[in-house]
């Protein structure tokens, strides 16, 4: 399917961007190629992938991602070594996205359903400051539908259909793009770690459907109203399915073999993956298991990394770029076999550590030289105040999350010391933690069994070795044990008593502050 027939039909049928009215307001005469007024509220784009690790990029230093586009993004603007998710899985790290909070104050410690309304709502908040607010593919909202302030949406759920009778627009186009034809034919599961190449024309792949949407409508765009612009790829979560081209990228990179802490023998029972659960969250399949679906993992990103490539290129064409304000990350990352663990909910990098870019805009509001890395640890929550922060808007004090401009303009900016880390029991019972880190040093409370571990991630990115039994960081432990009993002292007696934490009986899903009417 040429890129042209790829438009056409997008705007068939009432299932495309050309039948939304929206896109049809304010229209303007001026050329495409108009220069963005920099005195005018600068665009915003918000481009996120799900469940990439934070260290799949070429400019986090892994030489075996092909990764232009995202590189070339973080050079022209910040780069966030030390970028997490607090709430490492899907839809409780979408609420931080959502909302600003932390997780105590939307309320969901772990993997639930998001609520029907928050206080909070970024695109909500983004229409309230005048701007055309549109999302483009996986939410993972309840109700699927709920527009949360967007004018409109072009949803990919990934076949999810939490409601009778819902279909995500993805869906819609590939049924008329493809009539007949098995959108699934590729034959793995949403959560499987087994790989495989897409079979059908790479056209209808939901990552180049994602990519072109938004091409589309940043092509439309000639409204006087700034654009609020989501765009949220659904890969490369697995089903890890690149198309056979961006495989065959791969065929001579020497991919990274799985790291193995000297901590996680549990784990470390071999087994065979022709009989094993094809969706275990852990369990030892060998090396070379773990390299080939990293390397369809890559090549999915790579292929997104395309697509970014193509809606950068659109917003230059308009001549929004310059005066366009983008974040890129992730929901949360992927262990990929690292200790013998697969997926998220882990208190580890692979896990918790998101890719973390902001391109600033040119514009009177972010006037000053901005840096191009920052080490200071970072959180979800902290995108929506820095949309608010540079579009004039001021940041309730009530949110948990804080502007990012901060970090990137002061010599000396006023931080936190640590970022929190947490999910509730998922997987297995000792899988309740909760973290701190400031990317330098990781602390991790085990709540059922009361087990620590402590790593010294400037020594050991890696995660190797347990640092929590050794004389040498006794102080350290003990500091970071008192941080932590600061950190969970607000939750009660549940957590904290007599000034020491709580070892557990049962997990905790959803805080008091989880919105009542939705729990």
């Amino acid at each position: 399917m040429k890129r042209r027939k790829f438009i056409k039909n997008t705007f068939v049928a009432g299932v495309g961007l050309g039948s939304c009215p929206y896109l049809q307001a304010q229209p303007s005469s001026e050329n495409t190629s108009r220069k963005s007024n920099p005195s005018k509220k600068p665009h915003i784009v918000f481009i996120m992938t799900d469940q990439q690790r934070g260290d799949c990029m070429g400019c986090m230093g892994n030489k075996s991602v092909i990764s232009p586009h995202l590189d070339s993004l973080a050079n022209d603007g910040t780069l966030f070594v030390n970028g997490y998710s607090t709430t490492p899985s899907s839809t409780s790290a979408r609420s931080a996205l959502l909302t600003g909070l932390s997780p105590w104050k939307h309320g969901m410690l772990g993997y639930g359903r998001i609520a029907a309304k928050y206080k909070y709502e970024m695109p909500q908040m983004m229409r309230e400051l005048g701007y055309f607010a549109f999302g483009i593919g996986k939410m993972h909202w309840f109700p699927q539908n709920k527009l949360r302030g967007f004018h409109a949406m072009q949803s990919d759920e990934s076949s999810r259909s939490e409601t009778p009778d819902f279909m995500d627009d993805y869906r819609k186009w590939f049924h008329l793009n493809a009539p007949g034809k098995d959108a699934d034919i590729t034959g793995i599961g949403w959560n499987e770690h087994r790989p495989g190449v897409y079979r059908l024309d790479e056209n209808l792949h939901p990552t180049k459907w994602t990519g072109q949407t938004a091409c589309e409508l940043i092509r439309n765009y000639d409204n006087e109203q700034p654009l609020f612009l989501k765009v949220s790829f659904a890969r490369p979560h697995s089903p890890y399915d690149p198309p056979q081209r961006y495989l065959d990228m791969y065929r001579d990179v020497k991919i990274p073999e799985p790291v193995i802490g000297d901590w996680c023998g549990q784990f470390s029972e071999r087994l065979d993956p022709a009989t094993a659960p094809k969706d275990a969250s852990f369990g030892n399949f060998g090396k070379d298991y773990v390299v080939n679906t990293r390397r369809h993992y890559y090549a999915a990103i790579t292929f997104i990394d395309d697509q970014i490539g193509e809606i950068v290129k659109v917003l230059k064409e308009k001549g929004m770029y310059d005066n366009t304000l983008i974040c890129f990350t992730s929901d949360h990352g992927d262990m990929m076999g690292d200790h013998h663990q697969w997926r998220k909910t882990y208190a580890y990098e692979g896990s918790a550590k998101v890719p973390y870019i902001v391109k600033w805009p040119k514009s009177a509001t972010v006037s000053q030289k901005v840096k191009k890395k920052v080490e200071a640890p970072v959180e979800l929550r902290d995108f929506l105040p820095t949309m608010l922060d540079v579009a004039g808007a001021k940041v309730p004090d009530e949110m948990d999350g804080r502007s990012l401009l901060t970090l990137a303009i002061s010599d000396k900016p006023q931080w936190r010391k640590y970022i929190d880390l947490e999910h509730a029991q998922c997987y297995y019972e000792n899988n309740y933690w909760c973290g701190l880190t400031d990317g330098k040093i990781k602390y991790v409370w085990f709540f059922r069994s009361g087990e620590e571990q402590l790593f010294d991630l400037s020594n050991d990115p890696n995660e190797l070795k347990n640092c929590s039994g050794l004389s040498a960081y006794k102080t350290q432990l003990e500091m970071m044990r008192n941080e932590m009993v600061a950190h969970l002292s607000e939750r009660g007696e549940g957590f904290v008593k007599d000034g020491k934490l709580v070892v557990r009986d049962r997990s905790l899903l959803y805080s008091p502050n989880y919105p009542k009417s939705n729990a």
